[in-house]
Protein backbone atom coordinates (compact mmCIF):
# COMPACT_ATOMS: atom_id res chain seq x y z
CA UNK A 1 0.00 0.00 0.00
CA UNK A 2 0.93 3.48 -0.58
CA UNK A 3 1.15 6.68 1.25
CA UNK A 4 -1.63 8.02 -0.76
CA UNK A 5 -3.93 4.72 -0.08
CA UNK A 6 -3.64 1.53 -1.63
CA UNK A 7 -2.35 1.40 -5.17
CA UNK A 8 -5.04 -0.34 -7.39
CA UNK A 9 -8.17 0.93 -4.92
CA UNK A 10 -11.16 0.92 -7.38
CA UNK A 11 -9.79 -0.73 -10.12
CA UNK A 12 -10.96 -4.17 -11.88
CA UNK A 13 -8.24 -6.45 -12.42
CA UNK A 14 -7.95 -10.14 -14.22
CA UNK A 15 -5.00 -12.42 -14.06
CA UNK A 16 -4.42 -15.84 -15.36
CA UNK A 17 -2.17 -18.15 -13.89
CA UNK A 18 -3.84 -17.30 -10.81
CA UNK A 19 -3.47 -20.70 -9.04
CA UNK A 20 -0.01 -20.71 -7.34
CA UNK A 21 3.16 -18.86 -8.10
CA UNK A 22 3.33 -15.37 -9.56
CA UNK A 23 -0.19 -15.08 -10.42
CA UNK A 24 -1.50 -16.73 -6.99
CA UNK A 25 1.10 -13.56 -5.59
CA UNK A 26 -0.64 -11.14 -7.63
CA UNK A 27 -4.04 -12.57 -7.07
CA UNK A 28 -3.35 -11.44 -3.06
CA UNK A 29 -1.76 -8.42 -3.62
CA UNK A 30 -3.61 -6.71 -6.19
CA UNK A 31 -6.59 -7.44 -3.82
CA UNK A 32 -4.83 -6.17 -0.93
CA UNK A 33 -3.97 -3.06 -3.01
CA UNK A 34 -7.65 -2.81 -3.37
CA UNK A 35 -8.35 -4.22 -6.47
CA UNK A 36 -11.41 -6.58 -7.27
CA UNK A 37 -9.89 -9.38 -8.66
CA UNK A 38 -10.74 -11.55 -11.39
CA UNK A 39 -9.02 -14.81 -11.09
CA UNK A 40 -8.74 -17.30 -14.18
CA UNK A 41 -6.52 -20.71 -14.10
CA UNK A 42 -7.35 -24.28 -15.15
CA UNK A 43 -7.14 -26.21 -11.90
CA UNK A 44 -10.51 -24.62 -10.72
CA UNK A 45 -10.12 -25.86 -7.40
CA UNK A 46 -7.25 -23.76 -6.51
CA UNK A 47 -8.47 -20.99 -8.66
CA UNK A 48 -11.83 -21.02 -6.08
CA UNK A 49 -10.02 -21.58 -2.94
CA UNK A 50 -7.73 -18.17 -4.03
CA UNK A 51 -10.87 -16.44 -5.18
CA UNK A 52 -12.62 -17.77 -1.52
CA UNK A 53 -9.10 -16.33 0.83
CA UNK A 54 -9.67 -13.30 -0.64
CA UNK A 55 -13.11 -12.57 0.43
CA UNK A 56 -12.72 -13.87 3.87
CA UNK A 57 -9.92 -11.60 3.78
CA UNK A 58 -12.43 -8.57 3.06
CA UNK A 59 -11.54 -8.38 -0.68
CA UNK A 60 -13.55 -8.56 -3.71
CA UNK A 61 -12.31 -11.77 -6.03
CA UNK A 62 -14.06 -14.41 -8.12
CA UNK A 63 -12.48 -16.87 -10.11
CA UNK A 64 -13.35 -18.38 -13.49
CA UNK A 65 -11.61 -21.75 -14.20
CA UNK A 66 -10.41 -21.50 -18.10
CA UNK A 67 -6.92 -21.97 -19.89
CA UNK A 68 -5.58 -19.24 -21.74
CA UNK A 69 -5.14 -21.25 -24.84
CA UNK A 70 -9.09 -21.19 -25.17
CA UNK A 71 -10.44 -18.17 -26.99
CA UNK A 72 -14.08 -18.57 -25.38
CA UNK A 73 -12.71 -19.38 -21.90
CA UNK A 74 -10.79 -15.51 -22.06
CA UNK A 75 -13.63 -14.08 -23.40
CA UNK A 76 -15.61 -15.81 -20.63
CA UNK A 77 -13.03 -14.49 -17.82
CA UNK A 78 -13.47 -10.74 -19.48
CA UNK A 79 -17.52 -10.57 -19.77
CA UNK A 80 -17.16 -12.08 -15.67
CA UNK A 81 -15.19 -9.41 -14.78
CA UNK A 82 -17.81 -6.72 -16.71
CA UNK A 83 -21.07 -8.27 -15.96
CA UNK A 84 -20.00 -8.79 -11.83
CA UNK A 85 -17.88 -5.68 -11.11
CA UNK A 86 -18.88 -3.21 -14.00
CA UNK A 87 -15.68 -3.03 -15.63
CA UNK A 88 -12.20 -4.15 -16.50
CA UNK A 89 -9.26 -1.59 -16.00
CA UNK A 90 -6.14 -3.71 -15.86
CA UNK A 91 -4.84 -7.62 -16.57
CA UNK A 92 -1.83 -9.68 -15.93
CA UNK A 93 -1.85 -12.19 -18.30
CA UNK A 94 0.81 -14.02 -16.26
CA UNK A 95 -0.34 -17.95 -17.25
CA UNK A 96 2.61 -20.10 -18.88
CA UNK A 97 3.85 -23.00 -19.58
CA UNK A 98 8.13 -23.94 -18.89
CA UNK A 99 8.50 -26.36 -21.31
CA UNK A 100 10.49 -29.37 -21.90
CA UNK A 101 14.33 -29.17 -21.24
CA UNK A 102 15.15 -30.94 -24.46
CA UNK A 103 17.44 -30.42 -27.54
CA UNK A 104 15.85 -28.23 -29.97
CA UNK A 105 15.74 -31.43 -32.89
CA UNK A 106 14.69 -34.14 -30.21
CA UNK A 107 11.42 -31.88 -29.21
CA UNK A 108 8.13 -33.55 -30.39
CA UNK A 109 5.80 -31.40 -32.42
CA UNK A 110 2.97 -31.88 -29.51
CA UNK A 111 5.93 -29.90 -26.57
CA UNK A 112 6.74 -27.32 -29.73
CA UNK A 113 2.97 -26.75 -30.02
CA UNK A 114 1.94 -27.06 -25.67
CA UNK A 115 5.19 -24.09 -24.80
CA UNK A 116 3.76 -21.61 -27.89
CA UNK A 117 0.06 -22.25 -27.07
CA UNK A 118 0.23 -21.40 -23.44
CA UNK A 119 3.05 -18.45 -23.59
CA UNK A 120 1.99 -17.14 -27.19
CA UNK A 121 -0.95 -17.98 -28.01
CA UNK A 122 -2.36 -17.65 -24.45
CA UNK A 123 -1.01 -14.28 -24.01
CA UNK A 124 -2.90 -13.26 -27.87
CA UNK A 125 -5.97 -14.49 -26.75
CA UNK A 126 -6.18 -12.33 -23.38
CA UNK A 127 -5.25 -9.32 -25.72
CA UNK A 128 -8.14 -10.36 -27.96
CA UNK A 129 -10.56 -10.49 -25.44
CA UNK A 130 -9.47 -7.23 -22.83
CA UNK A 131 -9.00 -4.81 -25.51
CA UNK A 132 -12.27 -3.76 -26.23
CA UNK A 133 -13.85 -4.05 -22.89
CA UNK A 134 -11.18 -1.26 -22.01
CA UNK A 135 -11.77 0.40 -24.96
CA UNK A 136 -15.45 0.23 -24.49
CA UNK A 137 -13.83 2.02 -20.92
CA UNK A 138 -11.87 4.57 -22.02
CA UNK A 139 -8.13 3.08 -21.12
CA UNK A 140 -6.62 0.40 -19.04
CA UNK A 141 -3.33 -1.17 -18.69
CA UNK A 142 -2.21 -4.36 -19.85
CA UNK A 143 0.61 -6.80 -17.94
CA UNK A 144 2.17 -9.34 -19.99
CA UNK A 145 4.97 -11.63 -18.32
CA UNK A 146 8.10 -12.57 -20.77
CA UNK A 147 11.32 -13.98 -19.06
CA UNK A 148 15.06 -13.12 -19.10
CA UNK A 149 14.49 -15.64 -21.79
CA UNK A 150 12.47 -13.21 -23.84
CA UNK A 151 15.71 -10.49 -24.07
CA UNK A 152 18.54 -13.53 -24.82
CA UNK A 153 19.24 -17.26 -25.11
CA UNK A 154 18.91 -19.43 -21.77
CA UNK A 155 19.17 -22.97 -20.86
CA UNK A 156 15.29 -23.08 -21.20
CA UNK A 157 13.73 -24.61 -24.11
CA UNK A 158 13.99 -23.01 -27.64
CA UNK A 159 10.50 -22.83 -28.30
CA UNK A 160 10.02 -21.13 -24.77
CA UNK A 161 12.64 -18.63 -25.72
CA UNK A 162 10.97 -17.44 -28.79
CA UNK A 163 7.84 -17.35 -27.50
CA UNK A 164 8.90 -14.94 -24.81
CA UNK A 165 10.65 -13.19 -27.14
CA UNK A 166 7.36 -13.08 -29.01
CA UNK A 167 5.41 -11.87 -26.01
CA UNK A 168 7.64 -8.65 -26.20
CA UNK A 169 6.64 -7.93 -29.81
CA UNK A 170 3.36 -8.96 -28.94
CA UNK A 171 3.02 -5.93 -26.45
CA UNK A 172 5.27 -3.66 -28.15
CA UNK A 173 2.67 -3.76 -31.35
CA UNK A 174 -0.34 -3.59 -28.78
CA UNK A 175 0.90 -0.47 -27.13
CA UNK A 176 1.64 1.25 -30.21
CA UNK A 177 -2.14 0.14 -31.69
CA UNK A 178 -3.94 0.66 -28.53
CA UNK A 179 -2.50 3.95 -26.97
CA UNK A 180 -4.74 6.12 -28.40
CA UNK A 181 -7.50 4.52 -26.66
CA UNK A 182 -5.92 5.26 -23.77
CA UNK A 183 -4.62 1.61 -23.19
CA UNK A 184 -0.76 0.85 -21.72
CA UNK A 185 0.75 -2.30 -22.64
CA UNK A 186 3.81 -2.79 -20.78
CA UNK A 187 5.54 -6.99 -20.29
CA UNK A 188 8.18 -7.89 -17.25
CA UNK A 189 10.98 -9.72 -18.39
CA UNK A 190 11.28 -12.21 -15.04
CA UNK A 191 14.16 -13.52 -13.85
CA UNK A 192 14.25 -17.03 -12.21
CA UNK A 193 11.51 -17.14 -9.48
CA UNK A 194 10.75 -19.60 -7.02
CA UNK A 195 7.56 -20.95 -7.69
CA UNK A 196 5.72 -24.56 -8.46
CA UNK A 197 6.98 -24.40 -12.11
CA UNK A 198 10.43 -23.88 -10.67
CA UNK A 199 9.87 -26.87 -8.25
CA UNK A 200 11.06 -29.68 -10.75
CA UNK A 201 14.13 -27.76 -11.74
CA UNK A 202 14.93 -27.02 -8.07
CA UNK A 203 14.25 -30.28 -6.56
CA UNK A 204 18.04 -31.56 -7.85
CA UNK A 205 19.36 -30.06 -4.78
CA UNK A 206 21.20 -26.97 -3.06
CA UNK A 207 23.58 -26.54 -5.81
CA UNK A 208 21.18 -26.18 -8.63
CA UNK A 209 19.23 -23.58 -6.80
CA UNK A 210 22.37 -21.88 -5.77
CA UNK A 211 23.38 -22.08 -9.83
CA UNK A 212 19.53 -20.63 -11.02
CA UNK A 213 20.19 -18.03 -8.04
CA UNK A 214 23.77 -17.14 -8.40
CA UNK A 215 23.41 -16.16 -12.32
CA UNK A 216 21.57 -12.85 -10.95
CA UNK A 217 23.44 -9.46 -9.59
CA UNK A 218 21.58 -10.53 -6.09
CA UNK A 219 22.80 -13.79 -6.00
CA UNK A 220 19.40 -15.52 -5.45
CA UNK A 221 15.79 -16.34 -6.77
CA UNK A 222 12.70 -14.18 -6.71
CA UNK A 223 10.04 -14.61 -4.19
CA UNK A 224 6.49 -14.43 -6.27
CA UNK A 225 5.38 -11.55 -4.15
CA UNK A 226 8.32 -9.20 -5.55
CA UNK A 227 7.24 -9.82 -9.52
CA UNK A 228 3.31 -9.11 -8.04
CA UNK A 229 4.67 -5.71 -7.18
CA UNK A 230 6.24 -4.61 -10.03
CA UNK A 231 2.82 -6.01 -11.69
CA UNK A 232 0.61 -4.25 -9.93
CA UNK A 233 2.61 -0.79 -10.46
CA UNK A 234 2.56 -1.01 -14.07
CA UNK A 235 -1.43 -1.62 -13.92
CA UNK A 236 -1.42 1.27 -11.69
CA UNK A 237 -1.67 5.45 -12.19
CA UNK A 238 1.55 5.67 -10.63
CA UNK A 239 2.89 3.82 -14.02
CA UNK A 240 0.79 6.38 -15.98
CA UNK A 241 3.99 7.65 -18.74
CA UNK A 242 4.49 3.94 -19.19
CA UNK A 243 3.92 2.18 -22.38
CA UNK A 244 5.53 -0.83 -24.41
CA UNK A 245 7.84 -0.83 -21.63
CA UNK A 246 9.93 -4.24 -21.16
CA UNK A 247 10.66 -3.83 -17.18
CA UNK A 248 13.06 -6.18 -15.84
CA UNK A 249 12.47 -7.79 -12.82
CA UNK A 250 15.39 -10.60 -12.42
CA UNK A 251 17.81 -9.30 -9.65
CA UNK A 252 20.22 -7.93 -12.16
CA UNK A 253 20.30 -10.89 -14.43
CA UNK A 254 19.96 -8.87 -17.80
CA UNK A 255 22.36 -5.89 -16.43
CA UNK A 256 25.74 -7.84 -16.73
Amino acid sequence: MTAGGPLLSGKVALITGASSGIGAAAARHFADEGAAVVLVARRAHLVEEAAERIGKGGGRAVAVPGDVTRREDMDRAVATAVDRFGTLDCAFNNAGHAGAGTLLHELSDDEFDRTLDVNLRGVWNCLRAQLPAMMAAGGGAIVNTSSVAGVRATSASAPYVAAKHAVLGLTRAAAAEYGEHGIRVNALVVGSTDTEMMDSVLAAGPAVRARFGGKAIQQRLADPAEIARAAAWLCSDASSFTTGAALAVDGGRTAT
